[in-house]
C-alpha cells in the first residue's frame, strides 16, 4: 500500500536529520540512496541499480551512480562540488543510453543540495537537504505519481480570491443563493485546502474526481458533490460496502462541516469549469488567515459596506496579540527554559498544561483572522516547549515522547461572535485548516505522524442569531 504524503514528509524529516553530515561520494552514496528510497516506502534494489556502465561517444565510458531505466539518472558528488558539471556528466550518460532507457528525470546532488530536472516538462527544482520534507512531492514518480504540469504554483492571494469570486458569481446567477450558497462555498473551500495539504490522501483526489467522474456539461456535478459531502460526513465503518471506490477514498471529516442538508446546486459546463479552475489552483500556499480576503471577494458590495467587513493583515494582528499575551507567555517560557534546577521539567510541563487551559475570545471575529493567528502562535510556542521537554527526557535516558499525546492546545479554546453566519463559518473552517498545518509542523519536528482527522473538537464561533457554528 502506498504511503501517504504526510507519512513521506515525516520520513523525509528524519532522513534529512540523519544524513545532515554526509559529505563523501565514494563511501556514502549507496547507503544514502538506499535510505532515500525508503523515505517513499520503496526498496532501491527493486527499481534501480548502482554503477551502471555506459559506453559514451568517442570510445570513452563511465558509470552512472544510480540508474532507474526509463525513469531516473542520479549523478552524486561530494559536498561542495559543482552540480552544473555533474548535470553535464549526467547528460552525456543520457545521450549514450538507448532510446527506451532514457529517463525523464535527472537528479544531481552533493548530499546537502538536491537539483532535480524534469526533462519532459523542462523544469528544474533546487533545494537543500533540510528542506526535503517540503519538496518530497517532486519525487512522486518514485511512488508512481507523476507531477501535474498544469498546476498553478502562483500563491497570489488576489488570484485565489478572484477564482473563488467567479465560482460564487456563477452559482448566484443560477439562483443558488443565501444560506445554502454560503455553506456550500465553505465546504468547497475546505475541500480545496484538504486536496492540497494532505488532509485528503492522495493529494488531488477531489480535483481528479470532478475531472474524471462528472460530465463535461456539468449536469451531474451537483449530485456527485452531494455524495462527496455525505461521504465526508460518514465514518468509514458505517459506509456501505457497495460505495463507489472513488468516493470511498475520501476520509471521514466530521466537525459538523458536512452534516447539514443543503439544496443541491445545478451546474452547466461553464460553472463546472469555474469549479475546476479553483481546484487546479495550488491552495497549499494560501494561509488560512487570508480566507477573510476570500470572504470579501464573494460578498455583495452593498452587504460589505453595510457590515463593514474588512481584512486585517497578519502584521497588524501580531501588533495586537504580541503585547496582549504572547510576549508574556514567551517571557515565562524563556525563564523556565534557562533554569537548571530539578523542578525545571515539571514546571515546563505545567506551563504547557497552562497553555492548554487558556481561553481566547474575539467579540467581533469576522472571518476569524485574530483567532487563527493567535492559535498558530500559541501552537508554535507549544512546539518549543515540547522540544525542551524531549531534550530533558533524553538527558534522563527516558523513552521518546509519544507525539500522539504531545499537543494540549486545541481549537475549542477559541471563541468568537460574528453578526453574519457566512464569516462565522469561514472562521470555523479556517481554524481547522490552521490546526492541520500546525499538526503537520509538529509531525515534521518530532518525526512522527500527528493528525486530528476526523475532527473531534470545534472552535466556538457564534453568528448573529446566537447559533454556534460548533454546536
Amino acid at each position: 500500500m502506498r504511503l501517504s504524503w504526510n507519512e513521506v514528509r515525516v520520513r523525509a524529516a528524519t532522513f534529512a536529520d540523519e544524513w545532515s553530515s554526509a559529505v563523501r561520494e565514494t563511501s556514502e552514496t549507496q547507503s544514502f540512496y538506499n535510505a532515500f528510497f525508503r523515505v517513499f516506502g520503496v526498496e532501491r534494489r527493486s527499481v534501480a541499480r548502482y554503477e551502471e556502465h555506459v559506453a559514451k561517444l568517442g570510445n570513452s565510458s563511465g558509470f552512472i551512480d544510480l540508474f532507474w531505466p526509463g525513469v531516473l539518472i542520479v549523478e552524486q558528488k561530494s559536498a561542495g562540488r559543482d552540480l552544473g558539471k555533474a548535470y553535464g556528466q549526467a547528460g552525456e550518460y543520457f545521450d549514450a543510453l538507448k532510446e527506451r532507457d532514457r529517463p525523464r528525470y535527472i537528479l544531481v546532488s552533493d548530499f546537502q543540495t538536491f537539483e532535480l530536472h524534469d526533462l519532459d516538462e523542462r523544469t528544474e527544482v533546487r533545494f537543500s537537504l533540510k528542506d526535503l520534507p517540503a519538496h518530497v512531492e517532486h519525487f512522486g514518480f518514485i511512488l508512481g505519481v507523476q507531477k501535474r504540469a498544469f498546476r498553478d504554483q502562483d500563491p497570489a492571494n488576489i488570484k485565489a480570491a478572484e477564482l473563488a469570486g467567479r465560482l460564487h458569481d456563477a452559482l448566484y446567477a443560477a439562483n443558488y443563493r443565501g444560506h445554502d450558497l454560503e455553506r456550500f462555498l465553505v465546504r468547497i473551500m475546505f475541500c480545496l485546502f484538504a486536496d492540497d495539504t494532505g488532509i485528503f490522501e492522495p493529494r488531488d483526489i477531489f480535483l481528479e474526481f470532478i475531472e474524471t467522474r462528472t460530465s463535461e456539461d456539468g449536469a451531474d456535478l451537483g449530485p456527485w458533490l452531494r455524495q462527496v459531502f455525505e461521504v465526508l460526513n460518514s465514518p468509514e465503518d458505517e459506509r456501505s460496502p457497495l460505495l463507489d471506490e472513488d468516493l470511498a477514498r475520501f476520509p471521514y471529516v466530521n466537525g459538523d462541516l458536512f452534516r447539514e442538508y443543503l439544496r443541491t446546486p445545478s451546474f452547466n459546463a461553464a460553472m463546472r469549469e469555474a469549479l475546476l479552475d479553483v481546484c487546479r489552483f495550488d491552495w497549499s500556499n494560501i494561509s488560512p488567515a487570508i480566507f477573510g480576503a476570500l470572504f470579501q471577494s464573494v460578498m455583495e458590495p452593498e452587504q460589505r459596506r453595510a457590515q463593514g467587513a474588512h481584512y486585517t493583515t497578519e502584521k497588524n494582528i501580531l501588533k495586537v496579540i504580541e503585547p496582549l499575551f504572547m510576549d508574556d507567555l514567551r517571557a515565562e517560557f524563556e525563564r523556565l527554559k534557562s533554569r537548571k534546577d530539578s523542578r525545571r521539567r515539571a514546571d515546563l510541563r505545567r506551563f504547557q498544561e497552562k497553555l492548554g487551559r487558556l481561553r481566547f475570545f474575539d467579540p467581533a471575529c469576522g472571518c476569524g483572522n485574530f483567532l487563527i493567528i493567535a492559535y498558530r502562535e500559541l501552537r508554535l510556542l507549544e512546539i518549543e516547549v515540547i522540544r525542551e521537554l524531549r531534550t530533558a527526557a533524553a538527558r534522563l535516558g527516558q523513552e521518546e515522547l509519544d507525539v500522539a499525546t504531545l499537543s494540549l492546545i486545541d481549537v475549542d479554546q477559541f471563541y468568537g461572535i460574528e453578526i453574519g453566519e457566512f464569516p462565522a463559518r469561514i472562521a470555523e473552517t479556517a481554524m481547522w485548516m490552521m490546526d492541520h498545518i500546525m499538526n503537520n509542523r509538529l509531525s515534521l519536528e518530532f518525526g512522527q505522524t500527528y493528525a486530528r482527522i476526523p475532527l473531534e473538537t470545534s472552535p466556538h464561533t457564534w453568528h448573529g442569531r446566537g447559533t454556534s457554528a460548533g454546536d
